[in-house]
């Protein structure tokens, strides 16, 4: 005996035959629950029919469409283009295709802060630019208070625990501010984007064209990359360049700021070759959440992540926080633009040791504190002068390398900080070369404050860094009314004097000056096109009306993140936000 059914669905718009034992599946319970029972009812006039001792197993599939506002029911097969995953008893949990507006959307119970995806699961690329749509926060992996509790559920580095794939041109979007993406120790991200379909993570309201201020933050939380890295807010035994580090007591589990509840997550470990996915063309918009005073999301935040990690191609777009930062680790960044972020475009802190090459930093004309905000050691105020010298002789402070930044900033009062350069403090080593920090295209407003400085300078163990060596800052441009700020090294020589003596450049300026080829001769560090992000090839570049002296260190042949003369080989064409506008200079 054979039946056949022909269901018409509202929702779909089109017929969809359906052989016995296949009925779909939607958001609509009560239908649902209606073509379950008509499967019954079926399935009992076959009991009575010879059947010639074929027993037939109904089973479901799901290939219906959901509006929107249902969960996301399990099945035991799915076709559509949402993200799924199955479930220990064998059946799936998919996300809901919103068909009037192309999206993929997924419920709370599918995941968020205290129901993380413990499965591997691909955020496909949707027709006609769709988004993958999050009620809640898009949570990897489980997180561990404990290495103990880790290694007994089999996660001891990056991949043993879920991972997260997205394909080149996917939209992801959050609901609200309180929603987050976070990777949790032992899981890995991949979402590798082209320069033509780069990955974008922003919120609902960007996607409904809702914002029209480019600068507007806090639309959604933030993204949060954790790792088995280094961070010295841990205690170890041995010593970092010895390669005998380990965690005193097999323990290090620090909490990462801006999470809180359910949403906590630790980082941390003794592993800086740790691998947590890779991230390229890769960008986070509007971005920002206030837990208490103090305690926000950035744009990006790196816990502990390893060198095995690979982040190129990245940015951050109007962050209500720091655009990246970097909690000890020791992962690298190529090709880094940051536009619009509230606080600190490059915060490094808690001994992280990577190198960021190429950095194209453009603050707001009315937000932006430190391009570069970074610290050696994590509460470094509460730490003896003992304990803060035991961590500088063991290597645990943070000691980045950036080659190549590009820094134009806004000299005023932000909501943060005051608009300024580099800042280096709490027992920091840097090695900073071949980059520039360009203040001058509005006038500072905290002049009588020293608040605008291009470099600063602070405490003593990284003012004796400096004079013995182990801050490097060489081949660099500043261009800032105010110069430094900071005390003078150990031996009296000023931090300017220090900076000269080691091959950088101070411009003498006053007031709103146009430094680029457009303007006047005696300042030219940019190319004068209608959007100046080039630096003027080293040849041409003039710095208080003569020719510089200075010379890039190792293989680059230009100061800054982009060079004229290499314009077709601009990274940031195609994929970085927001470079078409000339929002940050002023009329």
């Amino acid at each position: 005996m054979l039946f056949g059914l022909m269901v018409i669905s509202p929702l779909n718009a089109y017929e969809l035959p359906i052989s016995m034992g296949e009925i779909p599946v939607g958001g609509n319970m009560k239908r649902v629950q209606n073509r379950l029972l008509l499967v019954a009812v079926i399935a009992a006039l076959m009991a009575g029919c010879d059947s010639g001792g074929i027993n037939i197993e109904p089973t479901t599939v799901d290939n219906s469409t959901n509006t929107g506002g249902g969960t996301n029911t399990p099945v035991t097969s799915y076709d559509g283009p949402c993200a799924y995953y199955e479930q220990g008893d064998g059946t799936i949990v998919h996300g809901d295709y919103n068909e009037s507006k192309g999206n993929c959307e997924y419920q709370r119970d599918f995941v968020d802060a205290g129901n993380p995806l413990m499965h591997d699961i691909t955020l496909a690329t949707l027709a006609d630019g769709g988004a993958h749509v999050f009620i809640g926060s898009l949570v990897i992996g489980q997180n561990y208070d404990s290495h103990a509790d880790m290694q007994a559920a089999g996660i001891t580095q990056g991949g043993d625990g879920a991972k997260l794939t997205i394909e080149p041109g996917v939209t992801v979007a959050f609901n609200s501010a309180a929603e987050s993406l976070v990777i949790n120790r032992g899981s890995q991200i991949f979402a590798v984007g082209t320069s033509s379909a780069p990955i974008t993570v922003t919120s609902l309201s960007d996607v409904n064209g809702e914002i029209s201020d480019p600068e507007a933050v806090g639309e959604w939380g933030g993204m949060v990359v954790n790792g088995f890295g280094v961070t010295n807010k841990c205690e170890y035994t041995g010593s970092v360049d010895d390669g005998d580090l380990a965690m005193a007591d097999g323990e290090c589990n620090v909490d990462v700021e801006g999470l809180i509840g359910d949403a906590v997550s630790n980082y941390g470990g003794e592993n800086n070759a740790d691998n947590s996915g890779k991230l390229s063309y890769f960008r986070v918009k509007h971005t920002g959440f206030d837990v208490v005073p103090g305690n926000e999301l950035n744009g990006i935040t790196f816990g502990a992540v390893g060198s095995g990690t690979v982040l190129e191609n990245i940015q951050a777009y109007s962050t209500q926080d720091d655009g990246v930062e970097f909690f000890g680790g020791a992962v690298n960044m190529t090709n880094y633009v940051a536009m619009f972020v509230n606080d600190d475009s490059i915060d490094i802190d808690e001994g992280y040791r990577g190198t960021i090459t190429n950095s194209l930093v453009i603050q707001g004309q009315s937000e932006g504190a430190n391009c570069i905000e970074s610290d050696g050691i994590g509460s470094y105020s509460s730490k003896d002068d003992d304990t803060i010298q035991d961590f500088i002789a063991r290597g645990l402070n943070s000691r980045p390398t950036i080659d190549g930044l590009t820094c134009i900033i806004s000299p005023v009062d932000g909501s943060d900080d005051p608009g300024a350069g580099w800042r280096f403090r709490e027992a920091i080593f840097p090695t900073v070369i071949n980059s520039m920090v360009v203040a001058t295209f509005i006038a500072a407003d905290t002049k009588s404050l020293n608040d605008n400085y291009c470099l600063r300078i602070d405490n003593e163990e990284t003012l004796q860094g400096a004079e013995d060596g182990d801050i490097v800052l060489e081949s660099n441009i500043f261009v800032c009314e105010e110069k430094t700020n900071g005390d003078a090294l150990p031996g009296g020589q000023t931090i300017q004097a220090w900076a000269v003596a080691n091959e950088n450049i101070f411009a003498d300026v006053t007031g709103a000056v146009d430094p680029t080829t457009n303007a006047s001769t005696d300042l030219q560090v940019l190319q004068g096109a209608t959007l100046p992000i080039f630096s003027v090839n080293i040849s041409d570049m003039v710095v208080n009306d003569v020719p510089i002296t200075i010379t890039p260190k190792g293989n680059r042949a230009y100061l800054g993140a982009l060079s004229e003369s290499e314009a077709n080989l601009d990274w940031t064409r195609g994929w970085a936000v927001g470079l078409d506008k000339n929002l940050w200079i002023a009329n």
